[in-house]
Parts: C-alpha cells; structure tokens; sequence
C-alpha cells in the first residue's frame, strides 16, 4: 500500500498507544515485520506549549524507518503547530486521533502530561463534522504539500449514530489522504463484535485512492485475510494484540506475502522477544526502562502456566537484576513445563 512518498511493505501498521508505543517497543514492532509504527497518541496542546513529557515522545524511528506521528486535541491553533512540530521530526504521516475514546480526552480533564485543554476531542469529534473537517483544513495548511494527512475515527458514537461513511467522506473533502477506522462505537469501547460492513461502507465511500485501514480484532492470519477480504481495506492497523504478543507482526508479515506461516511462538522465542525489548528500552529510555520491563515481562508470559502468579512478584521485584532474574527463573520452569 503506498501513503504519500512510502510503501506500506507489509501493510500492517502498529495502532499508537498511550504509554505503550515508545520508540522502544515500535522498534521491536519494526524487527518483528510491522509495515510502519506510530507514535504514542500525542496532545496537541501540550506539544504546541513545549511540554518536556509530550514533546519527548515524538521521537523518530531509527535507521531512517518511516513513522508517523498521531496527535489529538480540538482547538486549530495547537493542533496546527503540534502537526508542524511532527513535520518537523520527520514524520511519514500526520494522524489525527478522532477515534479515542477515552473519558480524558472526550470528556476533558487533566490528561497525564498535557494541560487537560482536550474536551471534545477523540471520538467526540465524530459528533461535530463539520469542526472535525476544519480541524483536518488546520492540521492540512500547516504541513508541507507532500506530507500525508491521516485520520483515525471509529463507527460512530453510538448505535444512533453510526455516521463512520460520511464522516470519512467529508474528511477526504477537506484533505485527509489516509482513513483508519476502527469497528466500535465510542460506547462500546474495546467491547463487542467488530463491525466489518461498517469499515466496508468507509471503503466505498472515499475515492480508490485514498487507503483506508481496518482496525479492531486483528490477531493471526485468519482474522487478517477476513478483515482484508470482507472490508475491502487496503492495510490493517494491530493494537493490542501486539501489546500482549508484538511477534503477531511476524504471523502477519506472512500472511500478507503469502508466505508460509511462521510456527507457533516458543517459550523460547517469548524470552528472546522479551529481552530484546529490555536492551532497548534501556538504550532508548533508560530512565522509565524498569517501568517497561516489568510490563512487558507480564504481558509476553500470558497464556503461560503460572503468569497470574508471576504478576505480583514482577511488580514487587525492588531492581532490574531480581526483575531478570525471576523472569529467568520462569521462562526455564515454562521450557520444562
């Protein structure tokens, strides 16, 4: 799939997400076979004020991979700066978050890092097209020509008003050169059946050559090819199923090849994953990397016997050396289980 200037090879991308999206983990996502990654959903506002935590997360993949940056918020001004900034840190793409449904962002709020200036904003937007349309006009000017704008929104708000379509239309109107929806309403939150026709209805509503992405509930291959097939979708966006598991872009990188599927994951292979992800969040990020470490050690040994009962004691580990040691210590258990 082509975006502006870059090929999506494979077209799978990394969903951004708060607190799990560092460049860390989107670095392990690109070894791993993810088309492109994308950053942690940014506000728009703290970026455009400087905000030491925000602005330090826009970071650039290495070795000259393209990424892209996502930003939300509401007001023109901040969302036209914050989007000059993510030009600026060489940024693939800018992708405007329409789909967040989270209370902070929809409702307003002091979201952690940001001045909490963000009420109706995320998927509160899909209620007021014709502002989301002039925020897309905003975000649009303030970028060079050549760099796409992209927006992520879901079904709708509700089963009353599931406006995913034209919402997407009037977006493409006003600029947006790539449409990602998610298969939810903002009332069914992360709940409930992916609604495929309703992503279908989005490819048919925008012109062919604006991609569209489908998201929500894409896990292995089965799920991809139905996704690819019944949505008539030009690449997948994976979230948290790469959140518990990033080697699905392995599975996946076959499955859009046509290449023969990689065998199922080992203990072995989730202790090398994990490890690998230790190494760069202690390069990268060495100031939160004892943070990263015990989350990803949790989330890369479920479905494993004993994981729940790892759980506590990876929190309560008082250093990174007892941390790996106790993840050792389980991984050989699990081998030998």
């Amino acid at each position: 799939m082509k975006l502006g200037r870059i090929t999506l090879d494979p077209p799978v991308i990394l969903a951004p997400m708060h607190e799990v999206t560092d460049l860390a983990f989107r670095t392990l996502c690109e070894e791993l076979g993810a088309g492109i990654t994308v950053t942690e959903f940014l506000n728009a506002h703290g970026l455009a004020a400087g905000a030491r935590g925000i602005v330090r997360r826009m970071t650039a993949s290495l070795g000259g991979r393209p990424f892209g940056v996502q930003i939300y918020g509401r007001d023109l001004g901040p969302m036209a700066r914050a989007a000059a900034m993510a030009a600026d840190s060489g940024a693939a793409f800018v992708d405007v978050n329409m789909g967040c449904p989270a209370k902070k962002v929809v409702w307003g709020g002091a979201h952690r890092g940001g001045d909490g200036a963000c009420r109706g904003a995320g998927v509160a937007l899909m209620l007021d097209p014709d502002h989301a349309a002039r925020i897309v006009e905003a975000v649009r000017g303030a970028v060079p020509d050549a760099l796409p704008v992209t927006v992520k929104h879901r079904v709708g708000w509700d089963e009353r008003h599931r406006n995913a379509a034209d919402f997407a239309r009037r977006l493409v109107d006003a600029g947006a050169a790539m449409i990602t929806v998610h298969g939810r309403t903002k009332v069914q939150g992360y709940s409930g059946a992916v609604d495929l026709a309703a992503i279908r209805a989005v490819r048919a509503a925008v012109p062919p050559a604006i991609p569209v992405v489908g998201n929500g509930d894409v896990i292995d291959a089965a799920s991809y090819h139905r996704m690819r097939t019944e949505t008539g979708c030009d690449a997948v966006m994976v979230g948290r199923a790469a959140m518990t598991g990033p080697w699905v872009f392995t599975v996946l990188r076959a499955a859009a090849t046509g290449a023969p599927p990689p065998p199922p994951i080992t203990v072995a292979e989730r202790r090398r994953v994990f490890l690998r992800h230790v190494a760069l969040s202690r390069e990268l990020a060495p100031e939160g990397a004892f943070r990263e470490m015990r989350h990803a050690l949790c989330r890369y040994v479920k479905g494993l016997r004993g994981a729940s009962e790892l759980r506590p004691l990876a929190f309560n580990a008082p250093t990174p050396e007892e941390l790996l040691a106790l993840a050792e210590r389980f991984f050989e258990g699990a081998q030998a289980s």
